[in-house]
């Protein structure tokens, strides 16, 4: 059939719609199945996969941040079938993690395309949840760009998923694929996978207050998840601050809330103006209807929103993320504890170079300055050095605003003596006194510091 109208676009949708159950079985013992990450997570797919298991062997699938049970894991606990690869993690992954259902695969955001345009992350089978096709034969990518163009074209077969619970939402490139290059397509309305808002501690908001006095007008913003960047989000939107821009890989609750609140105009961008952008989206319903089919929004590949030549352009551009532990060279943690995965490297470095590169830039990772454990144990984030296994996810050689509820340091160009007493001030004062000792058997503090 050639494909040259509106009508040979709809009949070659039907010829090529089937069951779950029928498309999963173009998967084959052997193969590297792909779901790509986040809300294109293809969940009829996944379950008629998992049915298959008794059929399979050694087929391996790659996803990341799942926030539905994935069924190739539940049911198939032994491996027997499947192998669970993760790009990067949230809570039920770090669970999966933690039962040794599931491998973390290290990467940067910013290079994630490039492992499978370079042959490194092969996919026999891709499977992505996609908007209905529109009239002229195209599925919208929705809510995940990403790497999504780059895995669909390393794909030797395309299962699409079509969910009318997709938004639509138009982007810089590599928004859509055409019913043209697609195997297979399976027709789904569950609900589409979302991330609550987390409210915000009394920590993460005396955070965000450190935080809010480096902030001004027409400055464009990047926030990462969780009480914190929502606390700072509390602060913006009930301040005098105006005309604000968004750039960032993900775009949560955080960034609807300025938008209602009318801070974000994108009026002031030196690059995509009146446009904010995105790479990938995750959040609560009311958030995926505000962004259908909203011109104010574009989502762009992450090889554009993370590389930090493209941030570097952005004048005036502030980049807030979270990170675990640090120690007192400036070394962050902000992905494991211990060889424990909790997360991924995915763009903090990507915009603590940005950021660090841009005119008038500046980035910010903050953390609370102790945690108790299960057992009513207190400890401190900041230690004297990592030996545990803990991932480096940013070098001291880039280590840029650090805070805690006790303040802020920046730490760039600082010698080790400058460095350990500027961050053994953002210590809890319960650890500072050892933390100064430590730093005087690594010979790191000198003599004529205050205590």
């Amino acid at each position: 059939m050639k494909s040259g109208d509106a009508m040979d676009f709809h009949a070659e949708y039907r010829q090529k719609l089937v069951t779950a159950e029928e498309a999963v079985k173009a998967v084959k013992s052997g193969d590297w199945v792909d779901y790509s990450q986040c809300c294109s997570f293809p969940e009829s797919l996944d379950a008629a996969l998992a049915r298959r298991r008794d059929e399979l062997t050694d087929v391996k699938i790659r996803h990341a941040i799942s926030t539905k049970k994935v069924q190739v894991v539940e049911n198939d606990r032994e491996h027997q079938a499947f192998t669970y690869n993760l790009w990067h993690c949230s809570g039920l992954d770090r669970s999966y993690l933690d039962k040794g259902l599931a491998y973390h695969a290290p990467m940067l955001f910013r290079n994630c395309g490039s492992y499978y345009t370079r042959g490194t992350a092969p996919v026999d089978v891709a499977m992505v949840t996609v908007a209905p096709m529109d009239k002229n034969g195209n599925f919208n990518y929705g809510l995940t760009n990403c790497c999504q163009q780059e895995l669909l074209d390393a794909a030797q077969t395309i299962i699409v998923e079509v969910n009318r619970n997709m938004p639509v939402i138009s982007g810089i490139a590599n928004d859509h694929i055409h019913i043209s290059d697609v195997d297979y397509v399976v027709e789904s309305d569950v609900p589409l996978a979302t991330l609550p808002n987390r409210a915000p501690s009394e920590i993460d908001q005396q955070i965000a207050a450190h935080i809010f006095p480096y902030l001004h007008d027409g400055m464009t913003l990047q926030l990462g998840i969780g009480g914190m960047p929502n606390a700072l989000g509390a602060l913006i939107a009930a301040s005098d601050l105006k005309d604000l821009g968004m750039h960032t890989e993900l775009m949560s609750d955080g960034y609807l809330e300025l938008y209602k609140a009318g801070k974000i105009t994108n009026k002031k961008k030196v690059l995509n103006r009146h446009k904010g952008v995105f790479s990938i989206c995750m959040g609560t319903p009311e958030l995926y209807a505000f962004l259908d089919c909203n011109q104010a929004i574009l989502s762009a590949p992450m090889a554009f929103v993370n590389n930090p030549a493209v941030i570097a352009e952005l004048d005036d551009f502030i980049s807030i993320n979270s990170c675990i532990a640090m120690d007192l060279y400036g070394q962050i943690c902000s992905e494991s504890s211990g060889t424990r995965q909790i997360s991924g490297t995915g763009g903090q470095l990507d915009f603590v170079t940005g950021a660090y590169a841009a005119e008038h830039g500046r980035a910010f990772l903050a953390m609370p300055s102790m945690y108790v454990d299960k057992k009513g144990v207190r400890h401190s984030n900041i230690l004297p050095y990592f030996t545990q296994g803990d991932v480096i996810t940013t070098p001291r050689t880039q280590a840029p605003y650090m805070v805690t509820e006790y303040g802020i340091a920046e730490l760039n160009g600082l010698a080790t003596w400058q460095r350990a007493e500027k961050i053994i001030s953002l210590a809890h004062p319960d650890f500072r006194e050892e933390l100064i000792k430590a730093a005087e058997a690594q010979r790191i503090w000198r003599k004529s510091n205050k205590r």
